[in-house]
């Protein structure tokens, strides 16, 4: 494993730790409708099922001195915060009988398991974004929770929240993360695996109302997790995008190659963290068609693992479906 694997892991990298192959297998499907699972960073809490951290809010900013005057003392000013995991669980269950005739039994059960992971990918990957344990107190705090206010004063990430506009409830968002152990990581709790975990429980008995039963075969999944943002300043979140209102040509509605070189601006200039824009399939699309309205020598394509991937700015764009169309306008 490489060193930056082993100090910023995915979960294909933690996979490759354990040494367990299946879970590689699994981890491939989520990523296929979670893009971000290709660059989140994973963490094991500090602190049980939750992780505590310091953040900075103020640096100390010196004063001048006059000769035979004093100057105050000065301390950095910290604030400290604890996110806690989510336990995303369910079984499967599959008629013994009916995989018994299958021709290719294992593989049969495989395929009516993989609709679970698909499943709670999307799910995973819509806390993620759109999380909130005041209003689910199972699930963690995601993105949008925290990047939702545009007219605040304190604290200041507002700054790095841009407006594109649309003022209904057709928004849609674009995300820049930098992921890393020091500024937005994925954590799972102490002494646990991070990803999904599946457990073949076997055989068992199913009863059903009026006292019926039947035999299957039941397939326990498990997925621990939630996120930390350290630094907001490794975030950027380019909200209300109306999506009934882009152009190919950027004559109208928002003008996203504006936007995101603006968002770009706004990343710290120097960071050794893996750096992404997250964007569902209807900016992706209108991304492709703005972009050859001229010679747009920031966007640039390039093949990572047998895909090709779309860059601006050497940034790689992922494609990321649980981002809603349906915003509501963040104020």
């Amino acid at each position: 494993m490489s060193v930056i694997a082993q100090l910023q892991p995915t979960l294909m990298d933690l996979a490759a730790r354990y040494g367990q192959t299946p879970e590689s297998a699994v981890i491939e499907i989520l990523s296929a409708s979670n893009e971000m699972l290709d660059d989140m960073v994973w963490i094991e809490a500090n602190d049980g099922t939750g992780h505590k951290t310091t953040i900075r809010t103020g640096l100390p900013k010196g004063a001048w001195r006059l000769l035979n005057y004093g100057v105050p003392a000065e301390k950095a000013a910290t604030a400290a915060i604890r996110d806690t995991c989510g336990l995303l669980e369910t079984y499967s269950e599959v008629d013994k009988k009916l995989y018994e005739m299958e021709a290719n039994p294992q593989e049969w059960r495989a395929s009516e398991d993989a609709a679970f992971v698909e499943g709670m990918g999307q799910t995973m990957g819509e806390t993620l974004l759109y999380g909130n344990s005041r209003d689910t107190p199972a699930a963690f705090t995601g993105f949008s929770p925290r990047f939702n206010d545009i007219a605040q004063t304190n604290p200041a990430n507002k700054r790095n929240i841009l407006d594109a506009g649309g003022t209904g409830n057709n928004n849609t968002s674009i995300w820049f993360v930098v992921w890393h152990k020091d500024t937005v990581h994925g954590i799972y709790p102490r002494g646990t695996k991070a990803g999904l975990q599946i457990r073949n429980l076997g055989e068992a008995t199913k009863e059903e109302s009026g006292g019926l039963m039947h035999q299957v075969l039941r397939t326990h999944f498990e997925w621990n997790a939630g996120v930390t943002v350290r630094d907001w300043r490794a975030i950027v979140r380019i909200a209300n995008i109306d999506v009934t209102a882009l152009t190919k040509d950027a004559s109208a509605g928002a003008d996203l190659f504006d936007l995101l070189a603006q968002a770009a601006e706004l990343l710290p200039r120097k960071t050794s963290g893996r750096v992404a824009i997250y964007a569902n399939r209807t900016i992706s699309s209108f991304l492709r068609r703005q972009s050859v309205k001229g010679a747009n020598v920031r966007i640039t394509t390039d093949e990572q693992g047998g895909r090709t991937v779309t860059k601006f700015d050497g940034i790689p764009i992922r494609r990321v479906d649980v981002l809603l169309n349906t915003e509501s306008r963040v104020f």
